[in-house]
């Protein structure tokens, strides 16, 4: 990870600018429709039992409709996809899809990236080098970021795609069900921002006091200055630096919780010298997100926290939230159950 970048270019602060007046925060004044069961296609690797199962288990849970089950068949034991190989899986996907399914999941571990990019990224957008990076660079930026579009496909051509991931199947099957349960739930919880002392991996956190700012009467925000938090009951959205965070055990994390935290190798699923984004899950949280190739600390390649929390408190489901709060998604790796939508309410 380089150190703590000071300056930003102009593409960098429009990523990240980010104010309570330049959208509604109060989920019911301004209410987000959200994707379902029927705007999904589920992708299934044949050549992997434990893709087949998860699929499965996900189709059963959710009720997706079976023509929306893609099955190919790949290497399960490959780490990172050629962008040969690739091309010819996203071919087989695409003539598959109905047109109008919205967004992508994706059931298996690895691979996780394809040649210099997240293979979220790659089947949410195709193959595109404009999204990797050599050295210190910033990337292309995603359309999705922070926009107000409730059909990606449909207003840009792509479809967010969200692994279903985890060490076994009895994890994913948790995390299916951690998904489904935060449904409709309304859950009461806090946000923690931590500002800590690894100054590179804390550089989104120059933000962190205007969000908990903007998010006052809105949502309990806690912008802190420390290592980690422990023994917290309402963990709905965590938002870290570091390149091992300790005592995520020690928290409990509502259904459709989301956690993070900014460094290298978090997206690197078969296991680095960094905390894997996996260990999140297995603390009991619905969602994470991190980098499968070095993207520098620029703070668009990772989660901006206001944007995720606007979106998904005003009743986006999980995929479209933590999308939509990303600006260079290419060298990061989303993971969890995409579906969970905690503030939306049932239509009637």
């Amino acid at each position: 990870m380089s150190k703590l970048i000071l300056l930003f270019g102009e593409l960098l602060i429009a990523c990240l600018s980010f104010s309570a007046n330049s959208a509604p925060l109060n989920p019911l004044l301004a209410p987000l429709s959200a994707l379902t069961a029927k705007d999904i296609a589920i992708i299934v690797n044949d050549a992997d039992p434990m893709s087949g199962q998860i699929a499965d288990y996900y189709q059963q849970r959710r009720g997706v409709p079976a023509d929306q089950v893609i099955h190919i068949r790949f290497n399960p034991k490959t780490k990172v996809l050629s962008r040969l190989e690739f091309a010819v899986q996203k071919k087989r996907v695409d003539e598959k899809t109905p047109a109008h399914v919205q967004a992508f999941v994706l059931t298996w571990m690895q691979p996780y990236r394809v040649d210099c990019m997240s293979i979220t990224t790659a089947f949410a957008m195709g193959f595109d080098e404009a999204f990797c990076a050599k050295g210190c660079q910033l990337t292309r930026k995603s359309p999705y970021f922070n926009s107000i579009s409730s059909l990606p496909f449909r207003d840009y051509g792509l479809r967010p795609a969200m692994m279903l991931a985890g060490k076994s199947v009895e994890d994913v099957k948790a995390l299916i069900d951690r998904g489904i349960a935060a449904d409709f739930s309304q859950p009461k919880g806090s946000a923690y921002l931590l500002k800590t002392a690894d100054k590179a991996r804390s550089s989104r956190a120059v933000f962190f006091p205007k969000i908990a700012e903007g998010f006052k009467g809105v949502w309990p925000v806690f912008y802190m200055e420390k290592e980690f938090i422990k023994g917290q009951d309402d963990v709905m959205f965590y938002f870290t630096g570091l390149t091992q965070v300790p005592y995520i055990n020690e928290n409990r994390y509502p259904p459709g919780a989301i956690a993070d935290h900014l460094t290298s190798a978090g997206g690197v699923l078969s296991g680095s010298k960094q905390m894997n984004i996996l260990d999140w899950l297995k603390a009991g949280a619905t969602a994470s997100y991190g980098a499968v190739v070095e993207p520098c600390n620029f703070p668009p390649k990772f989660p901006h926290p206001g944007v995720v929390m606007a979106n998904y408190l005003r009743g986006s489901s999980l995929i479209e939230a933590y999308w939509k709060s990303v600006g260079m998604p290419g060298q990061g790796v989303f993971v969890g159950e995409p579906l969970a939508r905690p503030f939306a309410y049932p239509s009637k």
